[in-house]
């Protein structure tokens, strides 16, 4: 599993980086500024989460009971709050009107904030002490 986490977690951040420099670079040209801004909110949640998937990983074995079902909701979380974002900012670049998949970021947040819950509760009922 730790494998798995540490490797998701190096895709999410270089895919947050090429997304990143193409929000910077490459954006602005197609979309108004309002897009862009909604572009690069999506890539700063999916870079803290990729920073949450290493800290995930690199915490001790056996720390967290539930570290698969935290490495589920942020993946989970990530794929359907930024990538929707993606979509939703790229929509004047397509025929396909994105807005009627506005409802699936904030699940994507609930997942994202679930996945931050376990954590915290998992870290508090640890024996980790003081």
């Amino acid at each position: 599993m730790k494998k798995t986490i540490l490797g998701t977690a190096c895709l999410f951040g270089m895919l947050a980086v090429v997304l990143g420099a193409f929000g910077a670079h490459g954006l602005k040209k197609l979309v108004d500024v309002q897009a862009v801004a909604t572009f690069e909110t999506g890539v700063r949640y999916q870079m803290y989460h990729a920073f949450f998937l290493f800290a995930l990983g690199l915490l001790p074995t056996g720390l967290l009971k539930s570290k698969k079902a935290i490495y589920i909701c942020t993946v989970v979380g990530v794929v359907l709050f930024s990538f929707s974002i993606y979509l939703l900012a790229l929509n004047s670049l397509v025929a396909f009107d994105f807005k009627v998949l506005g409802i699936v970021t904030p699940i994507g947040g609930l997942f994202l904030i679930a996945a931050w819950a376990m954590i915290g509760y998992g870290i508090m009922k640890s024996k980790i002490e003081n």
